[in-house]
Order: structure tokens, then C-alpha cells, then sequence
């Protein structure tokens, strides 16, 4: 077995003891495990370092995406959350399969476990995790950029006792905004997606704020400043990226805040 912590040590460097589809293989599975060190300073961060470097050819990139996909059924949340890390790598190294986006969809309106940091388990991060990949996918070309929207919502909305606490709103937010950068999308379509929340906030329960409530107002605020400021695409990117339609999206989150926060805005 591999010292991983001496190959991050090293700097990531591919050891030359064993074939990479080997240790591609035993990363793989590492990714499962519940000690976040073996899961995510080594395993993950290995086999991100190893894709953005391209150590991997487009065909094991493919067959290791296409083994990510089931783990979105997976019983253990770790291994759920840290499929989409994987699959964002993948997509921005430039493999990319129409065949992952729906279990993905599915698994990222469903997920009910939404806790961002585990005392023992470490990050778990579903909500952040699913929104890299959220955002990676709202930017490629052969993706419907208001699928990725309308996607985002779909998150934001569904019923849950979790109330974002671990910057879960930023990543999201960002994402939406990456995705609002897309040029094609149509005036209708920069602004439609916002609808589900408004009509949810006009009906507010009588027992208080629910927390989905309270995670699309603190996403919307987000990323009501990425339109207003522009956004880095990618977030390493030197230049601002400006949203297009960038006053439209701002009066219709405005007009979605104002249901819920009359004196805010």
C-alpha cells in the first residue's frame, strides 16, 4: 500500500512503485472512508492535484467519473458528498459525459444530510460540494445553463431543518452567478428561475422562518454581489467576469428579498 501522506508530502509527485491505474484504484476507494485525513487530505487531494495536472489520460478520467456516479446512492455520506468534488475535477480537466448530469441533479435536491463540518467525519459539505460542481457545469457548453439555475433553486427550496452555518450560501451563490455569466441565456430565462422563491415566500409558514427560507435569502444576498461586483470564472481567474443581464437579475432578487424583508431593500 501507498504512503500517501508521503506522496503529498512530496508534492503530489506519481510514484513509480505501481501502475497509475493501481493507485488511481486505491485512491478510489480511500475516498469512502470516514477519517477525513485518509479521505480528504490524501485521497482527494491526490487525485484532484493528479487531474489538474493531467496525469490522467481522457479514458481513465472517464472511467473514474462514470465510478462516481453510483456513489450518489451510496449509504455513507462521505462518499456521497465527495462524488460531485470528484466529477467538478473531471468536467474542468475537460471529459465530460451528459450521462452524469441527471443522478447528480437528482442526488442534489434530495440529499437530506446537509451538515457542512462533522466533529468526527470532518468536511462533509454536500450542499457546497454539489455547487462546485453546480457552477463547473453551468459554464460548459453542452449544459443548458438554465438547467443548472433552475437546479440551484430546486436546492435552496427544499424542506430541511438544516440552516446553512459553513459559507454553504458563497459557494452556491457563486456558482449561480458562474452560470449567469452564460451569454446565450435569454432575458426571460436570467430571471424565470427566481420564481419558485417568490411564490414560496408569499406564502410564509405560520410557525416562523423555515430554514430553507432562511438559506435562499442568505444565497440570494450573496449573489445579488457577485452580480453587482462581477464574478472570477474561473474563481482563480485574474479578470472580473460581469453578468450580462446583470440589472435584470438584481431587481428580480430584490423583488424576491422584499417579500420576506420588506425593510431591507
Amino acid at each position: 500500500m501507498t504512503d500517501w501522506a508521503q506522496v503529498r508530502v512530496a508534492g503530489f509527485e506519481v510514484p513509480d512503485d505501481r501502475p497509475v491505474g493501481e493507485l488511481v484504484a486505491e485512491l478510489t476507494g480511500m475516498l469512502r472512508s470516514p477519517d477525513p485525513m485518509v479521505r480528504d487530505k490524501q485521497a482527494y487531494s491526490v487525485l484532484a492535484t493528479w487531474i489538474g495536472r493531467g496525469v490522467l489520460p481522457a479514458q481513465q478520467l472517464r472511467a473514474l467519473g462514470d465510478e462516481m456516479v453510483p456513489r450518489f446512492g451510496d449509504s455513507e455520506i462521505q462518499a456521497r458528498t465527495f462524488a460531485p468534488l470528484v466529477l467538478d475535477a473531471i468536467v474542468s480537466a475537460g471529459v465530460y459525459e451528459p450521462s452524469w448530469v441527471p443522478p447528480y441533479e437528482r442526488w442534489y435536491v434530495a440529499e437530506d444530510d446537509l451538515r457542512g463540518y462533522d466533529v468526527k467525519l470532518g468536511w462533509l459539505h454536500a450542499v457546497a460540494h454539489g455547487a462546485d460542481l453546480l457552477g463547473t457545469l453551468g459554464l460548459h457548453s453542452a449544459v443548458e445553463p438554465v438547467q443548472m439555475l433552475r437546479l440551484g433553486i430546486g436546492r435552496l427550496l427544499t424542506p430541511t431543518d438544516y440552516v446553512f452555518r459553513d459559507m454553504e450560501d458563497d459557494r452556491l451563490g457563486y456558482a449561480l452567478a458562474a452560470t449567469l455569466t452564460r451569454r446565450e441565456l435569454a432575458d426571460s430565462d436570467v430571471v424565470e428561475w427566481l420564481d419558485p422563491a417568490l411564490r414560496a415566500f408569499s406564502n410564509p409558514p405560520v410557525e416562523g422562518i423555515a430554514p430553507e427560507v432562511t438559506n435562499t435569502i442568505r444565497t440570494l444576498r450573496a449573489l445579488y454581489v457577485f452580480v453587482d461586483h462581477g464574478v472570477r470564472v474561473p474563481a482563480s481567474a485574474a479578470d472580473v467576469t460581469q453578468i450580462p443581464q446583470g440589472d435584470a437579475v438584481k431587481t428580480k432578487i430584490a423583488e424576491v428579498l422584499r417579500v420576506v424583508t420588506p425593510y431591507y431593500l
